[in-house]
């Protein structure tokens, strides 16, 4: 007997071409082609390589970023505008203005220039001398103690990362006077809570070129008791204004302006090469939550290659010859360009194992730094780890990582894209070794081998970077240990 066939219901019908949609049988020349134009790149469809179950409700913790965000302060460059500074508070409506400084650069130029704008314009003022040089949570509450009482309506920091970083959370915390310490603080460490509010004016006048903080709304730490390194990130706590004056870095040591200017170079090459902003996970279900380390994007790649492309030519000039004021000033225009530039993409590798290395320091004290306690300045600690970083993220997108090498004058019309973090490693290696005075490797610290697995538990916490490193897995587990060790091991000597 013949089969009867039954023609399906219309809604049967609907359903059985949404089920050939989602299984990528469809034979519609669009939905069924992986090829096409609408499903070829996810920048363009942030569904592409989703399948998606009908009725299916949306986890938003697997869904991808499908958007990005600029902010950064505004930006006043050039010679001796340090002077307009009294006229800015002044324009703010300011009264009572805290100033936070070092006891070095407290007998700087920099430091007179805006007193004597803040006296013109009859702007009273207190100055907070007791920042610490790489701070801690301790030196940090000491500051927002002393700025407590002082009540003021805004904030200037005159001097380098440590300084504009502590005026940020001095500010932060006397905005939120109630606030527990560790509300604002990175998660895992921290709460990792949302600035809700907008905090009072602050005016950044950096004194070095290297940390960027003048652009960006982070501020670094370490968190003693955890032995690892942190910090506070959201767009509220950026600067109003940074006053980047090149005649306030023609004070700095030689030895400052390499390690800082290191900084700038891992700043650069990080958000140059960290994961794509879309691939970033989770996306967020409110846009306050978006964070500011968002994943390379097209505007902070603008402003990242142009900082890599000055600082290989300016710095080893700035620290070669400490008169070469064309250098000096580029670097730090290079320093504020890579703020914008990773203040929105991010940083990673490097920097996720250069808080531990800083924080956990076995004795190592870095020549040409007038302190009294060991130092790894910051800007040493990142840079000791990429010629290793790099090697293992070359995979992830060898075409980025090769126009990074090339920014350091390798010709690399010949090389084969498996060899690209092989090339841009041995490029860092080189321009290291010839910049002079740099440790090569974790060994010339001090640490050896019986110190990586510390220095692995104090990276894992540093999930707000580690999220954007490319290659790395990033679920706490034995695998992302793993690939922590292997980098510290070789990162022990270049």
């Amino acid at each position: 007997m013949a089969a009867i066939r039954i023609a399906p219901s219309r809604a049967q019908q609907a359903v059985s071409l949404l089920r050939a949609v989602n299984s990528g049988s469809s034979t519609c020349p669009c939905h069924s082609n992986p090829q096409h134009h609408h499903n070829a790149h996810a920048a363009h469809n942030p569904f592409a390589g989703t399948r998606r179950n009908l009725a299916t409700p949306v986890s938003h913790s697997q869904q991808k970023e499908y958007a990005f965000e600029m902010a950064a302060s505004a930006i006043r460059f050039g010679p001796g505008c340090t002077k307009e500074v009294g006229m800015d508070f002044t324009n703010l409506g300011a009264k009572k203005v805290m100033v936070v400084t070092d006891s070095t650069v407290l007998e700087l130029d920099a430091m007179k220039q805006v007193q004597e704008g803040l006296d013109r314009e009859g702007i009273a003022y207190e100055i907070f001398s007791k920042t610490r040089v790489e701070p801690k949570d301790y030196s940090i509450k000491e500051a927002i103690d002393f700025a407590k009482p002082y009540a003021p309506d805004a904030f200037l920091a005159v001097g380098g990362g440590s300084v504009i970083d502590t005026a940020k959370l001095m500010n932060l915390y006397t905005t939120f006077p109630d606030a527990d310490f560790l509300d604002f603080v990175n998660a895992p460490l921290g709460k990792g809570l949302p600035i809700t509010g907008k905090l009072k004016p602050l005016i950044a006048v950096p004194t070095t070129a290297g940390t960027g903080s003048e652009t960006t709304g982070t501020a670094i730490f370490d968190l003693v008791d955890k032995k690892a390194k942190t910090g506070i990130a959201h767009r509220n706590l950026k600067p109003t204004l940074g006053i980047c004056d090149p005649l306030n870095t023609r004070t700095m040591p030689s030895a400052v302006h390499a390690s800082s200017g290191l900084d700038v170079l891992c700043h650069s090459l990080e958000s140059w090469t960290a994961i794509p902003y879309y691939e970033r996970t989770p996306r967020p279900t409110n846009p306050i939550n978006r964070p500011s380390y968002q994943g390379a994007n097209p505007i902070s790649d603008i402003f990242s290659l142009q900082a890599l492309r000055s600082t290989v030519k300016y710095l080893p000039r700035a620290v070669r010859d400490p008169d070469d004021f064309e250098a000096q000033s580029n670097m730090l225009l290079a320093a504020t360009l890579a703020g914008v530039g990773f203040g929105n993409a991010g940083v990673h590798l490097c920097h996720g194992m250069s808080y531990p290395i800083s924080s956990q320091n076995p004795g190592y004290r870095h020549k040409g730094y007038a302190v009294e306690q060991t130092i790894i300045p910051h800007g040493v600690s990142v840079a000791v780890t990429a010629p290793a970083v790099f090697k293992f993220t070359g995979a992830s997108n060898p075409e980025r990582h090769l126009a990074a090498a090339e920014a350091f004058g390798v010709d690399i019309s010949n090389v084969k894209k498996e060899s690209a973090g092989e090339v841009l490693s041995e490029a860092l290696a080189e321009f290291l070794v010839k910049l002079g005075d740099q440790p090569r490797g974790l060994k010339h610290l001090g640490f050896n081998s019986g110190h990586i697995d510390t220095l692995v538990e104090g990276t894992i916490p540093q999930a707000r970077v580690l999220m954007l490193a490319p290659n790395l897995d990033t679920n706490g587990g034995q695998e992302e240990r793993e690939q922590l060790r292997g980098l510290f091991e070789e990162a022990m000597e270049y």
